[in-house]
């Protein structure tokens, strides 16, 4: 049954062709200076720059600019954000790109004015911030993450061979995010089916836990097949609008903290695939889908009875056989669907060697809210399993 729960998300969401025209009567809401952030440039490529620039200038907003935000986000790349954030006393911190630009901002927005150690604060000892807070807003152009509508922000740390990500509550999610299924036409596709597939695993980490019959289960479902269907259609035809916003929507929906209302979540396939990431700087996308399936194999006999659900009504499996039988052919059935995507079927297709599993262990955390709590050995066995 649904445990209790307050549920509050103050994120408002602008979707849809054009939504960028209702950035304007945002800025009015914030003061003179904004922090720019994006990745590696594309934005300058595709227009999208152009029209963001263009909008803050006629409100009349300095720019300070923060560009070349990489796809797993450093430590070093926060505090260089901070200094500049505090540097030019800025209003806001607009992202503009997928994710990880996102991720970025968050950080940077609780880190700015922190006493100590960030870092440690936040990513180590999972403090809440009780420094000012630099309000944070989005612009979309890569779908999966769900970063747009939530408090999570993933940094990577090199030096100490940690990814790791914080969930900050509701005075760091975005003040408002823009969505413009169009801005995703251009995503190179190794990244659209990373993007898609990170969404399809943020439903599974909140499905895979609990045997009642909860009502977010049922959305998880529907979520689910609605991914599968589009995901097709945009491999086909990246241009599909239809595709491209039913995407779009449901990766915002996938982690914007409703699903996990009143019920225990799992996270350990993001567990893994960070650690991953944190030896391989791999895309996020790819890192889960590398582990996924020797996870779920490991789990299933823990959880039989909602992976045969999920055989038989995601996947349409036909209920012929045990329930072990029926939720196998169900993993089976997911794992059609990832080599159609393209993503990662395993973690040595990532750079990963036999020598970097113990190591990747030891950088895995281990969660409690799924099936199974994994012992070290396990996570090793299920590292080598996915080689």
């Amino acid at each position: 049954m649904l445990g209790n729960f307050e549920y509050h998300n103050p994120t408002k969401v602008y979707f849809g062709k054009g939504a960028l025209e209702n950035l304007n009567e945002e800025l009015k809401n914030y003061g003179k200076t904004v922090q720019l952030i994006y990745g590696g440039g594309s934005i300058k490529k595709n227009g999208i720059y152009d029209a963001v620039v263009a909008a803050l200038h006629a409100c009349g907003k300095e720019i300070v600019e923060d560009g070349g935000v990489m796809p797993n986000p450093t430590t070093e790349k926060v505090l260089e954000g901070a200094a500049i954030a505090r540097e030019h006393a800025v209003d806001l911190l607009l992202a503009v790109g997928g994710g990880s630009v996102c991720d970025y901002a968050k950080a940077v927005s609780v880190s700015a004015y922190c006493d100590g150690d960030f870092w440690q604060k936040y990513y180590v000892d999972f403090e809440d911030p009780t420094c000012k807070v630099i309000p944070v807003a989005c612009v979309l152009t890569m779908v999966g993450t769900g970063s747009e509508m939530n408090g999570g922000s993933v940094i990577t740390n090199h030096k100490e061979k940690r990814k790791i990500g914080h969930v900050f509550g509701s005075d760091v999610m975005p003040k408002f995010t823009i969505l413009d299924p169009t801005f995703t036409y251009t995503v190179p596709k190794r990244q659209m089916v990373a993007g898609i597939y990170d969404a399809f695993n943020h439903i599974c980490e909140q499905y895979f836990s609990g045997e009642d019959d909860n009502v977010t289960d049922y959305l998880c479902e529907g979520l689910m097949r609605s991914i599968v269907v589009s995901s097709y259609k945009a491999i086909e035809d990246p241009c599909d609008y239809e595709a491209r916003s039913n995407l779009m929507w449901a990766a915002t929906w996938a982690l914007n903290t409703l699903l996990d209302m009143g019920k225990e979540t799992d996270w350990e396939v993001h567990m893994l695939g960070q650690a991953v990431g944190a030896y391989t700087d791999e895309t996020h996308g790819m890192t889960l889908s590398a582990v996924s399936l020797p996870y779920y194999r490991h789990i299933l006999p823990y959880g039989v009875k909602k992976f045969r659900r999920f055989a038989v009504e995601v996947w349409k499996v036909e209920e012929k056989g045990s329930d072990e039988e029926i939720a196998l052919k169900g993993l089976a059935a997911l794992e059609h669907w990832m080599k159609d995507l393209g993503v990662a079927m395993n973690i040595s297709e990532l750079g990963v060697t036999p020598d970097m599993i113990e190591g990747i262990a030891e950088a895995t955390r281990v969660m409690d809210g799924g099936y199974k709590v994994l012992t070290h050995a396990e996570i090793v066995k299920i590292l080598q399993e996915s080689l």
